[in-house]
């Protein structure tokens, strides 16, 4: 007999709804910037390209933004972080490698 285990332990904390902010599917994306944040490791602006094409697929009004902090091993600069936090009302960070 095959016995399958279920690696998922319990919840130790509840769960919480929210709601989102913003609907960015409303008109399609109209009205939204959508910052992307690279964070320097090879491709990773590269990748975060193909996210933005992507979107513009799924929300062809949608605007979005590029970033890269240009080392993974610094944290991103409050400039560049005041910039996305200015001009977009969404934002994705992500790594290469």
């Amino acid at each position: 007999m095959v016995r399958f285990h279920d690696p998922r332990g319990d919840i130790a904390t509840p769960i919480e709804q929210y709601d989102l902010a913003r609907d960015i599917r409303a008109g399609d994306g109209a009205g939204v910037t959508i910052g992307l944040l690279a964070n320097g490791f090879p491709d990773s602006e590269v990748f975060l390209s193909k996210v933005a094409t992507v979107l513009k697929e799924r929300l062809p009004n949608v605007t979005t933004r590029l970033w890269n902090k240009g080392n993974a091993g610094v944290p991103a600069s409050a400039e560049m972080l005041s910039e996305i936090t200015a001009n977009c009302q969404v934002a994705i960070a992500a790594y290469g490698h």
